[in-house]
């Protein structure tokens, strides 16, 4: 499930979003008063602050040395810190301040409270599954004048009218001066996976108007945590009209697609938010690679650090022009058993993944055109070793005279099996740029931190943490989880 709503209301605990996503060095984080946010969690999304994709990396890009740049980064981190102490509204994004809030809504939810230290021996539900008899069969009341809507994500009209309200209502930076650009091919890949349910594509009209002010998506998806392997449900694109963010619709929204999911028997849910909510399963990072230095510093995406040039960051930031591990090449529809086999072996080394069927595989990952990138490694006796991935998500660059779109791209699924992880990754930093993206982001999930630094790679300033709707686990390090949320 994954929050990106970032609601103007921020003072109230139920009308905020997150997604998955992600963002630059000029971070989407949400801690502005009045910035659309991201939805990505059946419950995640209760609290008013955007989706966890985004983070700030600043000035990560600019020094000479892997050392001089982890350096400044410390530096920058502090300062930033340092400012979020004065802002009403850092409680959100500082874990102790978090843990001195009322969270009214989140105390009536499955989950634990924040700092609830858990034993390996007492992982699993927090709440029993129940039979349909026993589950709310009418849906939740909405204020006065609105009324539910199942979204046909198949119906063009349909589509384009989510497209058009996410795309003026869902997730800026606090800047405003980027907007995650959710396209309508990427919306329909999305939300129409493999298991999709159009009852679970949740959205809020005005009843005399029919004009769709609330949005919020379940996506089933199998996980496995530890070695627990259950069904449970993505929560994606939480969105209220910023109009009505005081109308506490997003709790509404997320009780009410609790209700369907467990009508189709998901009683867990998986979902990402910048801020700390009670809940936490893992604490994650966004890393941030140049790949068009001049264009980012132009936008205001980054900048120059001191006595650094335009020139010497440019070099700092330099890609060979071809790919340089041998067999490297896209993946073909042929390749996709192959594929699919090397992920499924490598993510059973992580306590926190998904199960893939081979169709789900197949869809997920299959090159297709503005949205996913998928290379693979074939070697003198036609064999796949290698397999990496990324998806594509731009941003809309607001208010500026010359550029009105970040082309931006993110760490996908990979598994490396014969090449080095970060020869693997270069060349797919490679084609990115010659791809003309702008910016590669990664998570510091998975085996990521192996490349990090020695890509260059910038630390966001702020972290997206991963929930699980009603489960109880101890505290996940990034590196044991292999779950990539778009």
């Amino acid at each position: 499930m994954t929050d990106q709503n970032r609601n103007e209301d921020q003072n109230d605990e139920g009308d905020s979003s997150t997604a998955g996503a992600s963002t630059t060095s000029k971070s989407f984080s949400q801690k502005s008063k009045s910035k659309p946010a991201d939805a990505t969690a059946v419950v995640a999304a209760a609290t008013d602050v955007v989706d966890g994709n985004s983070t700030r990396a600043e000035n990560n890009n600019q020094k000479l040395t892997d050392k001089s740049m982890r350096n400044l980064m410390k530096q920058m981190t502090l300062a930033e810190q340092a400012a979020a102490s004065n802002n009403v509204y850092a409680p959100k994004y500082d874990e102790k301040a978090a843990s001195r809030q009322e969270w009214k809504f989140w105390q009536t939810q499955p989950v634990p409270t924040i700092g609830t230290k858990i034993d390996t021996s007492n992982i699993g539900p927090i709440e029993s599954n129940k039979l349909i008899d026993e589950l709310r069969q009418e849906p939740y009341k909405l204020p006065d004048g609105f009324s539910w809507d199942d979204i046909d994500i198949h119906v063009d009209e349909q589509l384009q009218e989510l497209y058009t309200f996410l795309s003026e209502n869902y997730i800026e930076d606090d800047g405003n001066d980027f907007r995650l650009e959710y396209s309508m091919p990427f919306l329909r890949w999305a939300l129409c996976a493999p298991g999709w349910l159009q009852k679970l594509h949740v959205g809020v009209r005005v009843t005399k108007s029919g004009k769709l002010v609330g949005f919020i998506s379940a996506v089933p998806i199998r996980m496995r945590v530890y070695d627990k392997e259950l069904p449970m449900v993505d929560i994606n694109f939480l969105c209220v009209h910023k109009k009505l963010r005081l109308k506490r619709l997003s709790p509404v929204l997320i009780k009410e697609i609790t209700r369907r999911g467990h009508l189709e028997g998901f009683f867990q849910a998986v979902y990402t938010a910048a801020p700390f909510l009670p809940g936490i399963a893992s604490k994650c990072r966004y890393w941030h690679r140049l790949l068009n230095v001049k264009k980012s510093l132009d936008v205001k995406f980054s900048f120059l650090g001191r006595n650094v040039t335009v020139q010497r960051m440019q070099k700092l930031h330099r890609l060979p022009e071809t790919t340089q591990v041998a067999g490297f090449r896209e993946m073909r529809d042929a390749d996709i058993p192959q594929a699919w086999r090397l992920l499924t072996q490598y993510l059973t080394k992580f306590d926190v993944a998904p199960v893939f069927s081979l169709d789900e595989f197949e869809y997920l990952c299959k090159n297709r055109p503005t949205i996913v990138s998928a290379f693979v490694v074939e070697n003198d006796q036609d064999e796949i070793t290698d397999f990496i991935s990324y998806y594509h998500l731009p941003s809309t660059i607001l208010n500026h005279p010359q550029y009105k779109i970040l082309n931006s791209c993110y760490m996908y699924y990979y598994a490396a099996s014969r090449t080095l992880l970060t020869d693997l990754v270069n060349d797919c930093l490679v084609q990115a740029h010659n791809s003309d993206f702008d910016v590669f982001n990664a998570l510091d999930i998975m085996d990521n931190k192996e490349f990090l630094e020695k890509l260059k790679f910038g630390a966001g300033d702020g972290n997206i943490q991963y929930y699980i709707y009603n489960w109880k686990c101890p505290l996940i390090p990034a590196e044991k989880v292999a779950l990539v949320l778009q």
